[in-house]
């Protein structure tokens, strides 16, 4: 059980890193972001989730550390996706380099606030309703599908939302504000279900997606000439939720009685860091060698 001190210290420590990437983003909005400059940031804050994480165990359990480790990957894994959709979106608004700078922040503290009072609302009916991982499960196991659909070169397209906002005259700052705060809503649909089908926390499901959202803006720089190269991501990404999905369920049907297998956490989370190594390394060494063979044939 984490105390109200230990709470209260946890979100005034993150509140200061988001303070201070606020900050950064405000100084520096009319510079672009080089490319070992985002490279230089990013580690710092994947190691700064790492060691939170190592910490853990002074304050937490054990268990507690395995289950933000699994919520943490897995939600930074959704993020990366999303920042792809966000490459797409900001090239087709057209948004100024020195813009992007201070959209994506506000855009990340937009998510953050939407997952804010979506994460009450999951911890809620998680703890009062145990027929809600059914429905977790289940769109989780669709939105796998969907994913799985995806050819992976679909452009963003103007909704009528977007189109409105123009003929109303909004600035281009103002509309790529809203499409990624529309963008993040979706996107945070189906994070939520995905991080308790992890822990039952309030508090891990808290940390790992916040620790999986900061850096966001220095990450999404780094992965601007990475957009055709990992191409089996949204692969990877549906395998993932779709075994999530499929936890949920059987965790909901073993809470009903019902002899099916558990699922353990190691499994979960050695079943994520597999698949996400085997989907950046098939995608990086498949457009090698379709690179390699255009070089070849021109």
């Amino acid at each position: 059980m984490i105390s109200t001190n230990e709470w209260v210290f946890t979100i005034a420590f993150l509140a200061a890193v988001i303070i201070f990437d606020l900050s950064l983003a405000i100084i520096r909005r009319n510079k672009e972001t080089s490319f070992l400059e985002a490279l230089a940031w990013t580690v710092l804050y994947i190691g700064a989730a790492v060691g939170f994480g190592i910490f853990m165990p002074h304050w937490t359990s054990g268990e507690m550390q395995k289950e933000f480790f699994a919520g943490w990957l897995t939600e930074y894994a959704l993020s990366v996706d999303n920042i792809f959709v966000f490459i797409i979106l900001l090239a087709s608004l057209k948004v100024k380099k020195e813009s992007q700078q201070l959209v994506l922040l506000l855009g990340i503290l937009l998510t953050i606030a939407i997952r804010g009072l979506l994460i009450p609302i999951g911890a809620t009916l998680v703890s009062r309703f145990s027929s809600v991982f059914y429905i977790f499960g289940a769109f989780l196991i669709y939105t796998a599908w969907k994913l799985i659909k995806e050819d992976g070169e679909e452009e963003f397209e103007e909704g009528k939302v977007i189109s409105a906002l123009k003929k109303r005259g909004l600035s281009t700052f103002s509309i790529a504000l809203i499409a990624l705060g529309i963008t993040n809503l979706v996107f945070s649909l189906d994070s939520i279900p995905a991080i308790f089908g992890l822990t039952h926390s309030a508090y891990i499901v808290t940390t790992a997606n916040v620790f999986a959202l900061m850096g966001l803006r220095q990450l999404y720089f780094l992965l601007e000439g990475l957009l055709t190269r990992l191409i089996y991501l949204s692969k990877g990404l549906s395998f993932i939720l779709a075994f999530i999905g499929v936890k949920m369920i059987l965790e909901a049907l073993h809470g009903n009685g019902v002899e099916v297998p558990e699922v353990s956490l190691e499994l979960s989370l050695g079943v994520i860091i597999t698949t996400l190594i085997i989907t950046a390394i098939t995608s990086l060494a498949a457009t090698r060698k379709s690179s390699e063979r255009n070089n070849h044939i021109s």
